[in-house]
């Protein structure tokens, strides 16, 4: 019996979180590419020996050079999440237009390895983008390569991911398969919160903290013991030096409150959605983005550490971030979070391979 990993590659890869979480689900991932080279470094860090490519997915002879990096090996799924803005089809297509390869990479990769499936993540606006006409090719271009696609918006919480994010997802089959997305695996009275994440994280009196530290508490929830079971030290867990004005503006924020609860005059150089956000310690937080200014600890009066993002995230604490602090604050921003991944690679295993044979 053959007990081969199915094999996976990760285009626009970032750090790895959609590709951490199939490792996790028992998948092997043999090459990331991106063109960001501290995600490449973490990614590389990370994934048990996968390669790390930096390639330019405007060049159609990427793919020829991936296939050379893995010894032309089979693939077994391809993943990936193009930038939507890779998806320009407003009125006539412009063939020309260069960011249309971003999302023609992916088809013309899957086209030459010819894998068992493919998943493709973006944001939830790029089913609407474009009067749909962004979904309609996206379905199209990989029907055409014989897939069956099924689609769908996966709400983090639900799979037990301690903040709020949407993700749309499309995973295409071979063979005429349809594939069903994972049931949740949580209620929303049972979602992972702030606290249940990142509680067990200390603050910071003496100094900030440094790239690789220790723990001082325990961990206090099932959430914390998962996240730590593989973690011999604390990585990424570095506090951020605010002045006392702004240490003054967020003391007055109440849990879960933004700008709009602070009295009048104060606060005032930032007023719109998100600024001066708290977040909740009984509720899962709020979307991580790219940033780290304008949302603060439930308790602390500071913007959360990369290690408290990575943790919201579902990234387990072995995993380490690389390059400048405002560069980690990003990896984590733009990862799918590794829970997401992992559930619906132990879903997909079910349709691409059978009685534990490829």
């Amino acid at each position: 019996m053959n007990k081969r990993k199915p094999t996976v590659i990760d285009m626009f890869c970032g750090c790895g979180g959609l590709s951490r979480g199939f490792m996790e689900a028992g998948y092997d991932i043999l090459l990331g590419i991106d063109n960001n080279d501290p995600a490449l470094e973490s990614f590389r860090d990370n994934h048990d020996g996968a390669i790390a490519m930096n390639g330019d997915l405007f060049q159609g002879s990427t793919i020829l050079e991936m296939a050379h990096l893995i010894d032309n090996k089979n693939v077994d799924l391809i993943i990936g999440g193009p930038p939507c803005q890779g998806f320009s089809l407003t009125g006539k297509r412009n063939e020309k237009d260069e960011r249309n390869t971003l999302f023609g990479a992916m088809v013309k990769a899957v086209d030459f390895f010819q894998p068992k499936a493919f998943v493709l993540e973006n944001v939830p606006g790029l089913g609407t983008l474009y009067k749909g006409k962004a979904k309609e090719s996206i379905l199209k271009e990989f029907s055409d390569l014989g897939y069956t696609i099924s689609y769908k918006i996966l709400y983090a919480p639900d799979y037990g991911i301690p903040q709020i994010r949407k993700r749309l997802f499309f995973v295409g089959l071979k063979d005429g398969m349809k594939f069903v997305f994972p049931e949740p695996v949580k209620k929303p009275e049972d979602y992972v919160t702030s606290e249940d994440a990142i509680g067990d994280l200390h603050d910071f009196k003496d100094d900030f903290g440094k790239d690789v530290s220790e723990y001082i508490n325990p961990p206090r929830t099932k959430y914390q013991k998962k996240m730590r079971a593989n973690a011999k030290q604390l990585f990424n867990h570095v506090g951020t030096n605010h002045t006392s004005q702004v240490i003054n503006v967020i003391s007055q924020v109440p849990e879960g409150g933004n700008y709009k609860d602070l009295p009048p005059g104060v606060g005032e150089s930032r007023k719109f959605n998100e600024a001066w956000t708290r977040y909740h310690s009984k509720k899962p937080s709020k979307t991580i983005d790219t940033g780290h200014r304008n949302h603060f600890h439930y308790k602390y009066h500071r913007v959360p550490t990369v290690r408290e993002n990575a943790r919201l995230q579902s990234f387990p604490d072995d995993f380490r971030f690389y390059g400048n602090k405002t560069e980690q604050y990003k990896q984590v921003g733009n990862a799918v979070p590794p829970l997401l991944g992992f559930h619906l690679g132990v879903q997909l295993k079910k349709y691409i391979i059978n009685d534990g044979e490829l």
